[in-house]
């Protein structure tokens, strides 16, 4: 793949994440938008490489925290939590999944798009287009958090290689502070 003019696709798993879904979402930017400016940013070298060879993470310039919805809320003695089983996508194991059911929803202080290399995804048959990566997530890091940890229950889905996740390994500091991190704030449910 040429470096100067890669590719970024729409992978179908980030659909899911729009108003209501308790994910990060943008309700000014279409996923065909927020691709292009992704891709537009990879091709200018402004990204760092994450948790595996074939994934890279792109943060946007500032200006663009106002078009994306941080879900996150900062847990305190009075948060009220809702556990639920839930299945992200067909065949993948039910997991528990904790969300605020109140409180004011924290500002965004940076976005990150999560980007996989088509051969990555090819791996478990999860690229959805042909372009040379793909977006996969959407993050809006609370304002103060300048790095957002993985979540635990998708640590272990790759670590473990399960249906759903795309492998890797995690130091014990990745997971403790993957820990730390979900202990003290939550996605409200919305």
């Amino acid at each position: 793949m040429n470096q100067n003019n890669d590719s970024v696709g729409v992978n179908e798993f980030v659909r899911r994440q729009i108003k209501g879904s308790g994910k990060t979402y943008s309700s000014s930017m279409t996923f065909e938008e927020i691709a292009s400016l992704a891709e537009k940013r990879l091709n200018s070298r402004n990204f760092k490489e994450g948790y595996r060879v074939g994934v890279r993470i792109v943060s946007l310039p500032i200006e663009y925290n106002e078009n994306f919805i941080c879900p996150f809320v900062k847990i305190d003695e009075n948060s009220n939590l809702a556990a639920n089983i839930v299945c992200r996508r067909e065949n993948e194991e039910p997991y528990i999944q904790i969300r605020a059911s109140d409180g004011e929803p924290i500002a965004t202080g940076k976005v990150e798009l999560i980007l996989y290399r088509h051969d990555v995804l090819a791996e478990n048959n999860e690229q959805t287009t042909e372009m040379d990566w793909e977006l996969i997530s959407i993050h809006a890091l609370p304002e103060g958090i300048d790095n957002l940890p993985m979540g635990p229950v998708t640590m272990m889905r790759n670590q473990l290689e399960m249906i759903g996740g795309t492998k890797a390994y995690y130091s014990s500091e990745e997971w403790a502070e993957a820990v730390r991190f979900w202990q003290q704030y939550a996605t409200l449910e919305i």
